[in-house]
């Protein structure tokens, strides 16, 4: 089985000074690529400095001062990739750095792609185009506008944004419930010179994890180790454990009014099941039986049989602890659907679970697992939760595991779930005003 979608393992090849080094070897892709994390505690006070560190920085280094500069060197590696941005996963604040290019072996002359591509990434990480000893004026004054653009245009995605809403409001007095763009309200406070201070505090003392996948040697991993060991690195910042278990609540129920024609309808749960656990693989076959497809409890009763909602699914964030059931209705049709939906939950509660069910559940998780191995940022994305959950599964082992569940454990797993918050987007009643134009 596992030679069908082989992406090779995870393993640590060298750790020191609050870094590790992970490489993952295959020969599934011509591409080689090098990525490189820092985590930071999800905060009011960061975020948002965390989120414009990484577009003032890929805007250029002292090798390569300019935009233009960073594209030549790429197409000079056969038109290699890089970007950059920021991400959470549960309380945890991620700024992603990374490169693919095309591996040494398949190039036509030879070219150390390797060498290359790393020495344009670290001169971006750690060699910043600072101008009198700070990030360049311009460039801040440049990307803080397109941050502030993304921030206010969230609003224009409306199932993602009801969604993020919900998990907000569950998580109201709980860093999980910071948005991980930040706060555009926090740009304009932000100088060239604190994000410079901002930038050395990274670099010095936030976690990082480096990740080498593709046709990677001994050497080029010791390389990155060299590296990496050259840099100043201070007493590591202590990272969090974002996993909140909450039973016995009392759901609460927020309304938010936009000019929509289509209501929102969010429900946010907590599911009081650690991402570390055993019990982790029957919960994520709980949400594939919920809301995880065609085949799912929820597409099947709310939309097709009910007619009552344009999609319906239901979504895990695994290391916080919660699950967010999103369908689009009607807005007149929100007390039906709801009833709709706490029936499919109490009918798998209940052991009302078919056979059909488990497998088709089964079948659409196994797709979907091979699917991610078609990707290198999907590989490592993979790898850095099995990291951030302290396990250390690979794609075979997490099909294996899934295989292995069995009805009575997807029923305690749901026994277990909580609702806690119900998130409605809605439109204003006539002669009212939405709250969020």
């Amino acid at each position: 089985m596992e030679k069908e979608f082989n992406a090779g393992q995870a393993v640590k090849a060298d750790s020191f000074n609050g870094i590790d080094i992970y490489r993952i070897d295959t020969d599934k892709f011509k591409t080689s690529s090098i990525h490189i994390f820092f985590h930071d505690n999800l905060t009011r006070e960061n975020v948002t400095k965390n989120a414009l560190l990484p577009a003032v920085m890929r805007r250029g280094s002292k090798a390569y001062p300019s935009l233009k500069d960073i594209s030549m060197e790429l197409e000079n590696l056969y038109g290699a990739s890089f970007d950059c941005g920021v991400s959470k996963k549960g309380e945890r604040h991620l700024m992603h750095f990374y490169i693919e290019f095309l591996s040494k072996k398949y190039t036509p002359d030879g070219t150390d792609t390797f060498e290359a591509g790393l020495r344009l990434l670290s001169d971006i990480v750690t060699r910043p185009a600072f101008v009198n000893g700070v990030f360049n004026e311009e460039h801040m004054i440049s990307e803080k506008d397109k941050l502030r653009i993304l921030i206010e245009g969230r609003v224009n995605d409306k199932m993602s944004y009801s969604m993020e809403r919900c998990l907000e409001e569950v998580c109201r007095h709980e860093p999980y419930g910071i948005y991980d763009y930040g706060f555009v309200e926090d740009l304009a406070q932000i100088t060239a010179e604190e994000l410079t201070r901002h930038y050395v505090k990274m670099v010095e003392t936030f976690p990082m994890q480096v990740f080498l996948t593709g046709n990677i040697s001994d050497a080029e991993a010791d390389r990155v180790a060299e590296l990496l060991r050259g840099l100043t690195r201070k007493d590591t910042l202590a990272l969090r454990d974002g996993f909140t278990a909450k039973v016995n609540v009392e759901p609460r129920y927020v309304t938010e009014t936009m000019n929509v024609t289509q209501g929102k309808l969010c429900l946010g749960y907590r599911t009081n099941t650690p991402p570390g656990s055993q019990e982790y693989r029957a919960l994520m076959i709980y949400s594939g039986i919920l809301g995880g497809g065609t085949h799912s409890k929820l597409f099947q009763n709310v939309r097709e049989k009910a007619g009552l909602a344009y999609y319906s699914h239901a979504m895990l964030e695994k290391f916080k602890g919660l699950m967010v059931i999103s369908s689009g209705i009607d807005i007149k049709d929100k007390d039906r659907t709801m009833e709709i939906i706490e029936k499919q939950l109490d009918d798998i509660s209940n052991g009302n679970i078919s056979d059909r069910e488990m497998d088709a559940t089964l079948k659409s998780m196994e797709t979907g697992i091979k699917s991610l191995t078609d990707s290198q940022i999907h590989i490592v994305d993979f790898y850095l939760s099995q990291m951030m959950s302290g396990t250390s599964d690979s794609f075979g082992d997490v099909i294996k595991k899934i295989r292995q569940v069995k009805r009575e454990d997807v029923i305690r797993a749901a026994q277990k779930i909580t609702l806690d918050t119900v998130y409605f987007l809605t439109a204003p009643e006539d002669g009212q005003q939405a709250a969020v134009e």
